[in-house]
């Protein structure tokens, strides 16, 4: 197992004071290992950005600590706190570009404010242009790019100081899905090739399916679930992570008072297991889809299906215990009582 780059040991964030307070994280504890890609999800207002502020003290903790690389974030000076950020950089959904300078010297900024002397930053600024696939508008202002582009230029930027930790803030809601996919490409590319921590905050599910290896389920400011983002797709144990991975899940209760039903959970198995059909085939028993929320990730099937049951309540007992008996899926008894 990969050492923590990252831990956050029992921080919380309020805003204001006295009745007017707000409190906007509560307890957290995260641990976020080297080298790997961890999401952070919640929905508005569970606390992501703060939460994310806070891991390079953008945003002060009112209390808990921050550690990045074994440093305590918390404790460090004010000239000491600017070089450690140099290794947490930060890409927002906003781009925060300088509009009046160009693609090059924008990614040369962050080595400005370091001291790194010009034609060595121009260098490196060139270097990163061509890394993120830009070379080519070294000499272009934001303004003349399109939105994927322009987040290209601040990974670029994000990249300038070499740090172990790129922070991805709603990087992609501001784009449509084939930029988005290519922005969480270039990601995945960088995470491999440089081994750069990567942490994504975001209300998007499918970001989470693409990119990432773990994540945290944020709500009302504390964490709801944190692992495997297979394990927690598959088998979301909060009600926090289950409005999330199945925000359209079916539901017994817009069926028929009496309606009676079987939620089936599949758990990691092939996507092409033929439940349904194996069911008709080898049980004698034939059920109806009343809703689905499956997918598919990393080729593994998971989600929820609500099937009703016959009647007659041997076959439905055939049908229930020839579910169970099928690898990677878990099956409970529901039934709409009004």
């Amino acid at each position: 197992m990969s050492e923590s780059i990252i831990q956050i040991q029992n921080l919380s964030k309020s805003f204001g004071g006295g009745p007017e307070e707000v409190r906007a994280l509560s307890g957290i504890s995260l641990d976020i290992r080297q080298g790997e890609i961890f999401g952070i999800i919640g929905l508005s207002g569970a606390g992501k950005s703060t939460l994310v502020r806070c891991m390079n003290l953008l945003e002060r903790p009112t209390s808990g600590r921050v550690l990045v690389d074994g440093k305590d974030m918390t404790a460090l000076s004010e000239r000491e706190l600017r070089l450690q950020r140099r290794k947490v950089t930060m890409i927002f959904q906003s781009f925060n570009l300088l509009m009046q300078r160009t693609c090059l010297k924008n990614v040369c900024f962050p080595m400005e404010i370091a001291g790194v002397p010009r034609a060595q930053a121009r260098k490196r600024a060139a270097e990163l242009l061509d890394l993120v696939g830009l070379a080519d508008k070294a000499g272009a202002y934001p303004a003349q790019l399109s939105g994927g582009q322009k987040q290209r230029v601040a990974v670029a930027r994000a990249l300038a100081t070499d740090p172990k930790v790129l922070l991805c803030d709603e990087a992609t809601s501001a784009l449509d899905p084939t930029t988005t996919a290519s922005i969480l490409g270039l990601l995945k590319d960088l995470n491999r090739t440089l081994g750069v921590t990567v942490v994504v905050i975001t209300h998007q599910m499918s970001v989470i399916e693409e990119i990432c290896s773990r994540v945290a389920i944020l709500d009302g400011g504390s964490i709801a679930e944190v692992g495997a983002v297979q394990d927690i797709f598959s088998n979301p144990s909060t009600d926090a992570a289950r409005r999330l991975v199945y925000p359209g899940g079916a539901s017994v209760s817009q069926y028929p008072i009496g309606t009676h039903a079987a939620r089936v959970s599949f758990n990691g198995g092939t996507v092409n297991q033929p439940l349904i059909a194996s069911l008709a085939i080898d049980c004698g028993v034939k059920v109806s889809i009343l809703g689905a929320d499956t997918r598919s990730v990393g080729g593994k099937a998971t989600g929820t299906m609500l099937l009703s049951l016959p009647d007659n309540p041997n076959e439905a007992a055939r049908a229930l215990n020839y579910i169970r008996s099928q690898p990677c899926v878990t099956v409970e008894e529901v039934e709409y009582r009004g």
